[in-house]
């Protein structure tokens, strides 16, 4: 599940810091054609305002208007929207998505002790895996729909030994999934979507895009340059972090099992052997190195039998084969081909052949 909770967080930080609760809106299931998948998250503040998006925005306006009344009651509902029939208008307008949602609205604030966008919101600074429970559908009048179970959560009485191993299992999954006990309740279990860590090996002026459209997506960006007039963070106000450091002391400076992806930029043939060399030793399952084809057999064969170690992760090229030559172009081609690779869109790196010395 694609990372939607960044999105919410600066109305979250504002309405919560002025006290005002909030209604969520999480979206359960659909059938058809729909703008989002299960998962989705809607923030709305009382006065209308919201982050996040359901729908193409032709259903935030009416969500807005039932979450007042959420928010003003306290009581949770759920809201069902089918647009299936293409000829059926939404407020004067064709939708065009031909789909059915179920979104669950709840309030979130003081009275809630800001749950469970709380636990979410410490779990993302952390970087840590986590789920939550959600009651989207109820016979049991002690279970109220709308209720949150949290990890590890012991007052939560009501959910049951299975349901919390099933929470458990959760936080390790990629997709939302369902629990039911039997006729009294049914859970939708929401893993929090991690945003994916890349890791950028040279900080010169095209690292620039690459980072700030990373950053758009809400990626976890670390820079790292052996060039102190180029590892400068003002540089990179997008980036978590960027360090100096030479490629031999790379592990000691950030930690590479941490990251998704990693990019070799430096634009330096030397640098970028021995940034190969360290990443071979790595498990990073996508290694991409800028330059021509014939610049990364070259430094291949250089590595010698280390180069075997990068078969199926190393993309050379790096970057789908989109046409543009700008930083920028460049830029959009790299996040792209890590976007698909992370989604599982992209087949598996193919190994490169020796250079034979002497081949045409």
């Amino acid at each position: 599940m694609e990372s939607c909770l960044g999105a919410l967080l600066p109305l979250l930080s504002r309405e919560r810091a002025a006290g005002r609760a909030v209604a969520l809106a999480v979206l359960t299931q659909t059938t058809g054609s729909t703008y989002q998948r299960p998962g989705a998250l809607l923030l709305i503040a009382a006065n209308g305002e919201y982050a996040g998006l359901i729908s193409g925005g032709c259903l935030e306006g009416d969500l807005a208007e039932q979450a007042r009344a959420v928010i003003h009651s306290g009581e949770a509902r759920e809201i069902v929207y089918d647009l299936r029939d293409p000829n059926d208008l939404v407020w004067g307008i064709g939708s065009g998505c031909e789909g059915a949602m179920r979104i669950l609205l709840l309030r979130v604030g003081p009275q809630e002790r800001w749950q469970p966008l709380a636990h979410l919101t410490e779990s993302l600074a952390s970087h840590s895996p986590t789920a939550i429970a959600l009651v989207a559908a109820s016979t049991d009048e002690r279970v109220a729909l709308g209720s949150v179970a949290l990890p590890e959560e012991p007052t939560t009485h009501w959910l049951t030994e299975p349901a919390r191993a099933a929470l458990a299992a959760a936080s390790r999954a990629h997709e939302p999934s369902w629990f039911d006990l039997s006729a009294r309740y049914r859970l939708f279990l929401l893993p929090l979507a991690l945003p994916p860590r890349l890791l950028v090996l040279g900080a010169g002026p095209d690292a620039a895009p690459l980072a700030r459209l990373a950053g758009e997506l809400r990626w976890k960006v670390t820079l790292a340059d052996h060039r102190a007039a180029l590892a400068i963070p003002a540089r990179f106000p997008t980036a978590e972090r960027v360090v100096e450091t030479r490629p031999e002391s790379l592990h000691a400076v950030v930690d590479l099992t941490a990251f998704d992806a990693a990019v070799i930029m430096t634009h330096q043939l030397e640098m970028d052997r021995a940034y190969l060399r360290v990443l071979a030793e790595s498990a990073l399952p996508y290694i991409g190195l800028l330059g021509p084809p014939a610049r990364a057999a070259r430094l291949l064969a250089e590595l010698g039998e280390q180069a075997s170690m990068l078969h199926g992760r190393l993309r050379a090229p790096v970057g789908l084969h989109l046409g543009g030559r700008s930083p920028e172009a460049i830029a959009v081609a790299i996040v792209a081909e890590i976007l698909a690779f992370l989604n599982g869109r992209l087949p598996i790196a193919a190994p490169f052949a020796p250079i034979v010395p002497g081949a045409p």
